[in-house]
């Protein structure tokens, strides 16, 4: 396996420091005035510390955000100058776009090559793509003869925001999960109470001073750093909030909506995935391997929609291996920092030791290791770094590799006879985010992709986004969209305005 080189070490400072909570357009100290420390998963050496927030502080968060939302004059801003704010939030992000790409390199290990080439531009087109929308209400006006007295009469469709929005982020994509939801509620003329997750919270902290510098009004966006336990909790059963936007595990979701319940929130859950890639042996090879790789590989395996089993038609399946064995050694694994890096280490050591949990199980189940299965350790770090080995098994579906989330480098290779046993085999799960068909037969491509059941189907490719394209999952990987013009839906709610007939406007 390569080894990128170390970078020196004055790459390794925070962009942001003195890191606060962000309410009501002021930055402050949290309420009990403890702070908590942010790690950099590859020297495992403190990177800064921020405030740890707790109930009293995410209730003064929920507070701003209902005075602001109430007061409707966010709500009722000109669509224009709304749109202005967050294309000047967009061309802040591109001009600081290095600062964050190092707070997300610097907090969970993501490469820096796809930090600064992906996630800081994603997140300026999310500012750019959503400012236009506001621009561009949805609504419309009918004309309709309703009994008893069947006279003519014009009815008004009008979305209007929901009020007050609670992000709850994950570690893995910090500021593109976070701006998913938060640009489109703020488009919609919602306000935002932000939780980002307590392992990485540096973008966050980034994005604020964004907002400030954009001249976001105040109470617009808060943001509450701290464990999830307790803002979270406070986020889902507060009755000042009414809607949840959350992305993570399908167990943690599944939690908050039991718990939101009982005030009848508006909830969307981008959950859990468990998806199937599936190369058939008509497949270009090369390109469909180096998909493959990319499917399970990119972000370390930390994405929701990774390509974690590998679906492949037997006939085809020793090459497929070989190849992948050949591809995944010779990835470079290293300081993220470095820009030749392609594997940088877990978000953190629970990642890690989640990790070798499932390499074990696979090996307990009878799995055939082929590559990898062990913790890495790049040269120039002195052993320090929660790296693990791309691995790969050959295995069946109903193995705990094939079925359950890893979240890591870990790809469970299971072989097929024909197409009807890949789909059988590729809905054989309890999630539904992503799904990828390789084959030059269109026909079979367009056959399967709408057999597969899950939110997303790449043909040919693997991990493409695009802010104007829909993503979700269906099943257990959860409901609603974001991204695309169907993502303002989630952030807005319909109100009908019945006028008088023209007979009693005259009178």
């Amino acid at each position: 396996m390569q080894n990128a080189a170390t970078c020196a070490t004055d790459t390794r400072t925070s962009p942001v420091e003195d890191c606060q909570l962000y309410i009501d357009g002021t930055w402050r100290e949290s309420a009990s005035g403890d702070r908590m420390e942010t790690v950099d998963p590859t020297t495992e050496s403190v990177v800064t510390t921020v405030a740890k927030g707790g109930k009293d502080d995410v209730e003064a968060a929920i507070a701003a955000a209902r005075r602001r939302a109430d007061d409707a004059e966010w709500a009722r801003m000109p669509a224009p100058e709304r749109q202005g704010l967050m294309m000047t939030v967009a061309d802040i992000v591109e001009r600081h776009a290095d600062d964050f790409a190092r707070c997300e390199t610097l907090d969970m290990g993501k490469p820096i090559q796809f930090a600064r080439s992906i996630d800081a531009v994603l997140l300026a087109d999310l500012f750019r793509f959503f400012g236009a929308a506001a621009a561009d209400p949805d609504g419309d006006a009918r004309t309709v003869s309703p009994p008893p007295d069947h006279a003519a009469r014009q009815v008004m469709s009008v979305r209007e925001p929901v009020g007050v929005v609670a992000a709850i982020t994950p570690f893995n994509f910090p500021l593109l999960l976070s701006a998913t939801k938060i640009a489109p509620a703020m488009a919609a003329g919602n306000t935002i109470v932000h939780k980002p997750a307590s392992a990485t919270p540096l973008s966050a902290v980034r994005l604020a001073m964004a907002f400030e510098e954009a001249g976001v009004p105040a109470g617009v966006y808060n943001l509450v750093t701290g464990p999830g336990s307790e803002i979270g909790d406070t986020l889902v059963t507060h009755s000042d909030v009414d809607k949840i936007a959350f992305t993570g595990s399908t167990g943690v979701g599944k939690g908050i909506i039991a718990k939101s319940a009982d005030t009848v929130k508006k909830v969307t859950m981008e959950l859990g995935g468990k998806s199937a890639h599936i190369i058939f042996a008509d497949a270009d090879m090369n390109s469909a391997v180096q998909n493959a790789i990319f499917g399970i590989f990119y972000n370390k395996g930390e994405i929701c929609t990774a390509g974690s089993r590998l679906l492949v038609e037997r006939s085809a399946l020793e090459e497929v291996l070989a190849a992948l064995v050949a591809a995944a050694s010779a990835l470079v694994i290293g300081d993220p920092l470095d820009a030749a890096t392609f594997l940088g280490p877990m978000a953190d050591e629970g990642q890690l030791k989640k990790v070798e949990s499932y390499v074990r199980k696979g090996r307990e189940a009878g799995a055939d290791l082929r590559y990898g299965g062990e913790r890495a350790e790049p040269e120039g770090l002195g052993g320090k770094g929660w790296f693990h080995q791309p691995t790969i098994f050959l295995g069946t579906n109903d193995m705990a590799i094939a079925q359950e989330e890893i979240f890591g480098p870990v790809l469970a290779v299971i072989p097929f006879d024909d197409e009807a046993e890949a789909i059988r085999i590729a809905n054989d799960t309890t999630f539904g985010l992503a799904s990828g068909v390789q084959t030059t037969d269109m026909a079979k491509a367009l056959r399967v992709a709408n057999a597969l059941k899950a939110g997303t189907c790449w043909i040919n490719s693997y991990n493409y986004f695009d802010v104007s394209v829909p993503f979700g999952g269906v099943k257990q990987s959860g409901f609603g969209r974001e991204c695309g013009r169907q993502a303002l839906e989630n952030y807005t709610q319909t109100k009908s305005i019945w006028l008088p007939s023209i007979a009693e406007a005259a009178s």
